[in-house]
């Protein structure tokens, strides 16, 4: 699948297929990047949608020269140890990264500590790196947040931090949470956006439409990727 035109979506069928498509363009972006750069940086999200993707992965290019030139990072994290089944780094680990061989260098967020420490570890972690991400997985919740970035959180107006504490709305299982914030997806060099489900339809078409009480409008940039499944655009086509 080709990519569509700036500013459009990819849409396709379902989430199997969506899993294809962005296993592609993971791929696509790392060998660009290591032929640019020498080095790929890729930042993992959370939650259930990019399950599928991760085992897509794992399951057709576990075994890709690029993962020894990859370092992963990861876009929030819940404030759980890794072992817990509530953490986004157990979930990348046992779908994904457990079964790359070469193996890529791995940060995780460390949800095991206090919060504010975590968040200012992992602000290092990116000063650190010294570059911006080359590309940014991003899910999308049906209240439009994303990492955990969540609509009228003071973290949407930190300019200075790479990495802070935040706590999630009530609903959410787990509240306390570190997240990257808007300075690192806005300076990231692809930003990809995976929804599925007519659940986070209206969250897509908010999102889409600039409303700046949502976190990803507040990037002001127009070269989002956005891949969806036909219910998540709201759109019975397949691309």
């Amino acid at each position: 699948m080709s990519s569509p035109p700036v500013g459009e979506p990819s849409v396709v069928r379902d989430a199997d297929a969506l899993a294809d498509a962005a296993a592609a363009r993971v791929l696509e972006a790392a060998a660009r990047a290591i032929a640019q750069r020498g080095r790929f940086g890729l930042a993992l999200a959370g939650g259930t949608t990019p399950r599928t993707l991760y085992a897509r992965l794992a399951a057709r290019h576990a075994s890709d020269p690029s993962w020894a030139r990859t370092t992963i990072f990861f876009g929030d994290e819940r404030c759980v140890t890794p072992d817990r089944p509530e953490s986004n780094f157990r979930m990348a680990h046992e779908t994904l990264l457990v079964h790359l061989a070469p193996r890529p260098h791995v940060q995780r967020i460390r949800g095991e500590i206090a919060p504010p420490d975590a968040a200012r570890a992992y602000d290092l972690v990116l000063r650190e790196w010294g570059d911006a991400l080359d590309l940014v997985l991003l899910g999308i919740g049906e209240d439009g947040h994303t990492a955990s970035l969540f609509p009228g959180d003071p973290a949407l107006d930190e300019r200075e931090r790479l990495a802070c504490d935040v706590l999630a709305p009530p609903e959410q299982a787990v509240r306390p949470r570190v997240t990257v914030t808007l300075p690192v997806l806005s300076a990231a060099r692809e930003l990809l956006v995976l929804a599925t489900g007519a659940a986070k339809a209206d969250a897509v078409r908010r999102s889409r439409a600039g409303d700046t009480t949502l976190p990803l409008p507040r990037l002001a940039r127009d070269d989002i990727g956005w891949m969806l499944d036909a219910a998540a655009a709201g759109d019975a086509r397949s691309g």
